[in-house]
């Protein structure tokens, strides 16, 4: 359904998984340092889950295309067709209960032109399964809520944060970060975030929507534009961009109108992003004027601490209380 929306009614949520159930990983982006991606695979499989690996996951090509691999070079786990070829059989595999993306980094973007959108929507089914995975990601998350109706998960991925989550992980992060991906994979219960300070008071209910604003930018204008905010509670959070070129990309979401009728902001981890109080400042001046409720500081997003969102869901957001309450339980 190449073109089609379906945001404009209630997304259906993805099912929670259960032991035993199969899992995918693919790579949709940058290539996985094989021993990394294994390590998170295992934390998977200790989980109780049947981790298999998508045919590509583990190529590795030139962002220019085939060709001898060069150091320093950019590259990608990958040719598009391949990558995209590995998403689209994990998702339209109905031995498959969750697609979970090896890693962020770069070339998501270019998936999305080789995707089969009917194909995807006509195995999709009316208990969707999970599609999960942050950063680069987001361009799956926008792409797959809006044209095919579903919530998504945003979090931790096996060659990133989830490699950490070992036997030997016992730190106050780990435990975070741990708690907030099986409640997001097994259901288990609702999950409530907790942010640092509140830029605007006010309270706000609505389906949660964003991810990473790099990638949100890079998708206005084309096909796979993310549908309007309003009414929405908007999730934003990225990582190594200075606060100007934050600022731009706040200021790109206003002129495009894409934040109008925003009901509610939340803002995630912007590690190695510069200043704290800059950024604070930035985010004042840019989303104050939309007079709703703006919570900072929570943990989500890039960083040492990441909980997982369900994309698309109702939440709750009370600046006030610095809360973000998002949905658990049984799906």
């Amino acid at each position: 359904m190449p073109g089609g929306r379906a945001e404009r009614s209630e997304a259906r949520r993805y099912k929670a998984l259960r032991p035993g159930d199969r899992v995918a990983v693919v790579a949709p982006s940058g290539p996985a340092d094989p021993a990394r991606l294994e390590e998170g695979c295992a934390v998977l499989r200790g989980l109780g889950l049947d981790v298999v690996l998508g045919q590509h996951a583990l190529d590795r090509v030139n962002l220019g295309g085939p060709g001898p691999l060069r150091d320093g070079w950019q590259q990608l786990a990958g040719g598009d067709a391949d990558r995209a070829a590995d998403l689209a059989s994990a998702w339209s595999d109905p031995r498959v209960s969750a697609v979970v993306c090896a890693r962020g980094g770069y070339g998501a973007t270019r998936v999305l032109d080789h995707l089969d959108w009917d194909a995807l929507a006509a195995a999709t089914g009316p208990d969707p399964k999970m599609l999960h995975g942050s950063s680069d990601i987001t361009a799956l998350h926008v792409a797959f809520g809006a044209r095919l109706g579903v919530t998504t998960s945003f979090g931790p991925m096996p060659a990133g944060r989830i490699a950490d989550l070992g036997p030997a992980a016992t730190g106050a992060d780990d435990a975070l970060t741990r708690d907030g991906l099986l409640a997001a994979l097994f259901g288990t219960g609702q999950d409530v975030l907790t942010g640092t300070h509140a830029l605007a008071p006010g309270r706000a209910e609505g389906p949660l929507t964003g991810g990473t604003l790099t990638l949100l930018t890079a998708l206005l204008g084309t096909p796979y534009a993310p549908p309007r905010a309003e009414g929405r509670i908007v999730f934003l959070e990225d990582v190594s961009e200075a606060p100007y070129r934050i600022d731009r990309m706040l200021v790109q979401l206003l002129q495009s109108a894409w934040l109008d009728g925003a009901a509610g902001v939340v803002l995630g981890s912007w590690e190695r992003s510069g200043d704290p109080a800059e950024l604070d400042a930035v985010f004042s001046a840019r989303l104050g004027p939309l007079g709703v409720p703006v919570l900072a500081g929570v943990p989500a997003g890039h960083g040492p601490r990441q909980r997982t969102l369900e994309l698309g869901a109702p939440a709750i957001l009370d600046a006030g209380a610095l809360t973000l309450r998002a949905p658990g339980g049984a799906r």
